[in-house]
């Protein structure tokens, strides 16, 4: 058996956060991963959408110039050489990620799945025996396929499949309009595949203002088809194709046939499978065990949990910190460390972009806290108007009292940007009126941040212009 201070089970992003943090403080670690090194960013998330969605671009926006003036023919979309390049430069991510892996000392990586045999020992799948003062789980999370969708066989695809491709098929039917079905489904609709997006209830890109997700709806909708509230029928499995059959919000039913199945319905942590039965930690919704998010530890007990497993906010930045944290902890276990998290902070790459930053209006809504609203339709709004990206809409959130700035939800042009210019506003935890005295440049679509600044500072009962800054 194995003896090391603290075994990793998971070599994503947060579990080489977490070993990063532990091999300061000692050489006595495992990092245990069963599948290939390369994180679910790099191999079939962040990084692979974003290569299709920039292909995308590259080919609608030709389209789009005629009211500059501006007139190209229609594109002529190579199918395979945009899945080259998508896989491409994602072995290329994938590639610094393994070698930075790799350069690790090998003793310290064990290949293998993890199991709990009990609190302080777990099993490979080689039958490798590993006892650890403390443990990190680590282990991410996978794409969710309902019942339903698994009768389809080689006809059904999920997000990671996608950039597997070797050229782009003709049509594909998206059911979920989270954020991964709207990415990926308006990009190939975008590259001339014939896309539709299905969803059961209204909600679109995990967007909860009403205001923002009617005007979401209404842009989308006009550029492909989106059909929110709709319930599916059945498959029909025709071997090279499926026939949908689904009734839309009204009742009426609709027929139609896709090469593909593309379900991006939703994703679930990978908790179900590395024995927690095993041990003595308490589980809470969907199997995960209870944690403090400050500390990345499970109840009063030696283990420690980050990343998407946590089933929380499957992102990034998020399990990276988290990540951080619990290795951190885990290392110096039992003398824990509380950490605050950053303002959240989520974008949707769509076009346009959507984003929320801080509480959203469903969180605020819910807690009912007393809140009030300003906002900008980008419509109007004069730079994005310029550049012909004027659709849209922002809403920021104001604490009636204090005037402290809540959060906010956006779409609309360069979302992206704006939502790092608000997330460091709301970890500053600036006010409304502290935001307002900021410098803004003209003519930049920032200006638009203002306007609805403005509106939510009246709002709040606060003066509409403030003093000039005396030396």
């Amino acid at each position: 058996m194995k003896k090391v201070d603290v075994a990793i089970i998971g070599a994503g992003t947060a579990g080489m956060r977490a070993y990063r943090e532990v091999s300061k403080q000692t050489k006595s670690v495992a990092l245990i991963e069963g599948g290939v090194y390369g994180t679910t960013c790099a191999r079939v998330g962040c990084m692979p959408s974003k290569l299709l969605i920039a292909a995308a671009e590259a080919a609608y926006h030709g389209q789009h110039t005629a009211p500059f003036g501006v007139h190209y023919e229609a594109p002529r979309i190579d199918g395979k050489a945009v899945m080259d390049r998508v896989r491409f430069e994602r072995d290329r991510f994938v590639g610094f990620v393994v070698s930075d892996v790799e350069e690790w000392p090998k003793e310290h990586r064990i290949k293998g799945y993890a199991k709990f045999k009990s609190d302080h020992v777990l099993e490979i799948s080689d039958g490798t025996q590993i006892e650890a003062k403390t443990i990190v789980i680590a282990t991410g999370s996978r794409t969710n396929v309902l019942p339903k969708f698994k009768e389809l066989g080689d006809r059904l695809v999920v997000n990671d499949d996608v950039f597997y491709w070797e050229s782009l098929p003709k049509s594909v039917a998206v059911f979920g309009p989270g954020v991964i079905g709207l990415e990926i489904g308006q990009a190939l609709h975008r590259l001339g595949v014939k896309v539709v997006l299905f969803g059961r209830s209204a909600s679109l890109g995990s967007i909860s203002d009403p205001d923002v997700l009617k005007q979401a709806t209404t842009i989308f909708s006009d550029e492909f088809p989106v059909y929110l509230q709709t319930d599916l029928v059945k498959f029909n499995n025709k071997g090279d194709s499926v026939e949908v059959e689904y009734k839309d919000k009204e009742g009426k039913l609709g027929k139609e046939s896709f090469e593909y199945i593309l379900a991006a319905t939703g994703r679930v942590p990978n908790v179900d499978q590395v024995g927690l039965e095993n041990t003595s930690v308490k589980l809470g919704k969907s199997g995960v065990p209870i944690f403090d998010e400050q500390t990345g530890r499970i109840g009063d007990s030696h283990i420690y949990i980050g990343g998407d497993v946590t089933n929380e906010l499957p992102l990034l930045h998020e399990a990276s910190d988290e990540g951080r944290i619990a290795g951190y902890n885990a290392i110096r276990h039992p003398k824990n460390k509380r950490f605050k998290k950053s303002s959240p902070i989520a974008v949707v790459f769509s076009d346009p972009q959507i984003m929320s930053i801080g509480q959203s209006h469903k969180e605020l809504t819910d807690k009912k806290i007393d809140f009030k609203i300003g906002e900008v339709d980008f419509k109007g709004q004069g730079r994005s108007r310029v550049m012909l990206k004027n659709k849209g809409l922002l809403r920021v959130y104001g604490e009636v009292g204090s005037g402290r700035f809540l959060g906010a939800e956006m779409i609309g042009p360069s979302a992206e940007h704006v939502a790092h210019l608000l997330s460091w506003a709301h970890q500053s935890e600036l006010t409304v009126s502290e935001i307002l005295d900021r410098p803004f440049y003209h003519p930049v679509i920032e200006e638009g941040v203002r306007t609805a600044f403005r509106t939510l500072n009246k709002n709040l009962g606060f003066v509409s212009e403030l003093p000039l800054r005396e030396v």
